[in-house]
């Protein structure tokens, strides 16, 4: 395995390692001694969660503000999207800023995003596969979220606004000057 922290303090890409044969392909998505001896914390995930999409669809940015806050490792199963992350830590070097990683099938990438930092995707094939483990429980009182076209993100979603499909939902959320963190 391959771990990569990003320029976001506590964000890493992981790159597992891919067994190919004949018979196709084996990789270990998830150990947990692994992981947590690797990131050098301690974390327990207790729910696990998939959504399928087509191209074009827009999710996020979301997060769970104070005790209900959740910590993300996420993956794609089929397809591919490009996934972001917007750190919303307020004593944090590069608060305001943003990483994205295209996360797919064929490269099998997997992105730890901790607490603290609003998470969205793109998906960029039809028929995509999204997964993720979260180290806290939903708490619907307590998520919040930041429009995806916030002008001082400046966040490249690939996709022209014509091909986005946005939940209302997600299209009401405020910009990130007015999130509440």
């Amino acid at each position: 395995m391959i771990i990569k922290e990003t320029k976001l303090k506590g964000c890493f890409i992981i790159e597992p390692q891919v067994f190919k044969d004949k018979r196709g392909y084996f990789v270990e998505s998830y150990n947990q001694a692994t992981f947590n001896n690797a990131l050098g914390i301690d974390i327990n995930f207790v729910q696990d969660n998939e959504s399928q999409s087509s191209k074009g669809v827009l999710r996020g940015l979301h997060y769970q503000r104070g005790k209900h806050a959740q910590s993300k490792l996420v993956r794609v199963v089929k397809g591919r999207v490009l996934d972001v992350v917007v750190d919303l830590r307020p004593d944090s070097s590069t608060f305001g800023e943003h990483v994205t990683v295209e996360l797919s099938e064929a490269n099998k990438t997997q992105f730890f995003v901790p607490r603290g930092f609003a998470h969205g995707f793109i998906v960029l094939e039809n028929d995509t596969i999204f997964s993720y483990k979260c180290d806290n429980y939903y708490h619907k009182a307590s998520e919040a979220g930041i429009i995806y076209n916030d002008e001082d993100l400046g966040i490249d979603w690939r996709l022209s606004d014509e091909e986005l499909i946005i939940s209302e939902k997600d299209l009401v959320l405020p910009n990130f000057k007015n999130a509440k963190l």
